[in-house]
């Protein structure tokens, strides 16, 4: 079960959330968001994966953030395009997220859209905003993802509901390699709750 905590944004939080073994963290530059990251955490090195989250941004705008943050991988939250993420792999060397929001069958069927051309997949609530809702979505419409594409969960995925760690424990597809939590775990936007994060990321695992 891979963990990505996202919304990162304040180097000593981040250090605490790749202290807890988790296998990526996710850092915001999508300045409409509450979790925009303006300046450059100077936290540790470690084996945790770094993730720039980008929404319809610049491809020069892209890989300055990947530069300036050393980042391993980038998660595409807009209208991204086939034709955009080639354009952006000519250039950069890192893994893709393509993020889809789903509501119906017909969302998760928009995976097509990007067979061959992105490296993981990322299924959030689709909402008024870009992800970071805390808005739980039927995670059943998913039995109509038939790719062969590896995939995040995400939407809402909460600590202090254990149901949702026995969600995530007994949801079972064949390309699901983990999750994506957030906003559920914050004392304030950007910042996480270590506690809560260390007793939901052992309930799970």
């Amino acid at each position: 079960m891979k963990i990505k905590v996202c919304g990162l944004r304040e180097a000593e939080n981040i250090n605490e959330v790749m202290a807890l073994g988790v296998d990526y963290i996710g850092m915001i530059f999508y300045p409409k968001s509450s979790r925009y990251v303006q300046e450059v955490p100077q936290c540790k090195e470690g084996k945790t994966k770094r993730v720039g989250v980008f929404v319809n941004a610049s491809l020069e705008e892209v890989a300055e953030k990947v530069k300036d943050y050393h980042l391993d991988a980038v998660q595409l939250h807009g209208d991204e395009d086939a034709s955009y993420i080639k354009e952006l792999r000519k250039t950069l060397d890192v893994k893709v997220i393509k993020a889809l929001s789903i509501r119906e069958a017909d969302d998760v069927k928009r995976w097509r859209e990007y067979k061959n051309i992105v490296d993981m997949l990322l299924f959030d609530t689709k909402c008024t905003t870009r992800g970071g809702s805390g808005e739980k979505f039927d995670w059943t419409v998913l039995q109509h993802y038939d790719g062969d594409i590896p995939f995040l969960l995400s939407g809402g995925i909460a600590a202090e509901d254990a149901e949702d760690a026995e969600r995530v424990q007994h949801f079972k597809h064949p390309q699901c390699v983990g999750i994506d939590i957030n906003s559920r775990f914050e004392v304030s936007p950007g910042v996480k709750d270590i506690q809560m994060l260390r007793e939901f990321v052992e309930r799970v695992r």
